[in-house]
């Protein structure tokens, strides 16, 4: 039952090992939380995993993937935040919530995903950012590249985001530097030519997103815990890689992480992915057997004996859902039964429930 045993990030304690993966939904009313995030992020918070993340949420407006996306820039987003996770939707049982703050960088200014997810054009579009003047893909708009004003700004707003999360309810930030999204472009070489600090070696790639991850940590109370999402590989040659993401996870320890979300891929067209059930678990593992960071392994982890086997083999310490708890967001439920495990159910609907053990 490695799955459902409890585990502690600093002063948070979660119930078990299940965690709920921060997923978009392209449904916000200028970055504010409404009616939908209700809904979802209700069923989500009695799915009885032990964590469960927001969605990625914008730092600024021209932060967005889209224009539906959820933002926490203002006062407005944070009310409407607030509102709905602290005031509606968190209900019993009592479930840690995590929010991951991101910046889309050259990948905002898009369309939701239904409506094809290529980039805006008209009145709707805005001028995207990233460390250069790159486009993602050929014919996408080429972005500006940030100057020295322009990274202060984010800075900040990474940090006020923070503060604004802390306020609203949320119990651990996660800073996204993965899925080929602005922090991930300072990494990977494909995406940042920069010839100033903030470009050229690894180390001076990682600069900016070690002072972003700074500034929210300094932001977040001491006893709450901050973590970070990394594309362990770019999946393609000459790309950020494996021992890239070690390097920055040993930075990011010596600068008191609590732990790396290990996905991959997202900075280029051009990425050759072997897509399988559990395909970013053995980076998780190294990870974890690097750096002694806690780690999150995700990826097409569907079946409740796989999701145990990879924290009782010691792959990660904590196993994230997304696609197959929108599918089945009961996921936890049926998965206890099938350990032999328990979870906390709404009083509600214990008569639903069947016997754990």
């Amino acid at each position: 039952m490695a799955l459902f045993d409890p585990y502690a990030l600093r002063a948070l304690a979660l119930a078990n090992r299940i965690v709920v993966s921060p997923m978009c939904q392209y449904s916000a009313d200028d970055g504010r939380a409404g009616d939908w995030h209700l809904a979802h992020w209700a069923q989500l918070l009695q799915s009885g995993a032990g964590l469960v993340f927001v969605e990625a949420t914008a730092v600024t407006r021209e932060g967005r993937i889209s224009p539906g996306c959820l933002g926490l820039y203002d006062d407005g987003c944070e009310r409407a935040f607030a509102d709905v996770l602290a005031r509606r939707a968190r209900l019993a049982p009592a479930v840690p919530v995590a929010l991951q703050l991101a910046h889309a960088g050259r990948k905002g200014s898009s369309a939701a995903p239904w409506n094809g997810g290529r980039p805006l054009a008209g009145p709707e579009a805005w001028t995207t950012l990233a460390p250069s003047a790159v486009a993602f893909d050929a014919g996408d708009p080429v972005p500006r590249a940030l100057d020295a004003a322009g990274l202060a700004g984010i800075r900040e707003a990474f940090a006020d985001a923070a503060r604004r999360a802390h306020r609203a309810g949320v119990d651990a930030i996660e800073v996204h530097m993965a899925h080929g999204y602005l922090l991930h472009e300072f990494l990977s070489p494909l995406s940042n030519v920069r010839d100033d600090a903030y470009g050229g070696t690894r180390e001076r790639r990682m600069r900016f997103p070690l002072e972003v991850f700074d500034a929210v940590r300094e932001a977040f109370p001491a006893d709450r815990p901050v973590g970070v999402r990394v594309s362990a590989t770019d999946w393609v040659d000459g790309g950020w890689a494996l021992d890239d993401t070690i390097a920055l996870a040993r930075e990011l320890a010596a600068r008191g992480c609590d732990f790396v979300d290990v996905s991959s891929a997202g900075i280029s067209p051009k990425q050759r992915i072997e897509s399988k059930p559990g395909l970013h678990v053995p980076f998780a593992r190294a990870i974890r057997d690097a750096t002694r960071l806690p780690t999150i392994a995700v990826g097409l982890i569907t079946e409740p004996a796989h999701a145990d086997s990879i924290v009782a083999n010691g792959d990660a310490d904590l196993v994230a859902l997304a696609r197959g708890i929108l599918w089945n967001p009961r996921w936890p439920w049926h998965a206890a039964k099938a350990l032999g495990a328990g979870v906390a159910v709404p009083p509600q609907y214990l008569r639903a429930a069947p016997r754990w053990k």
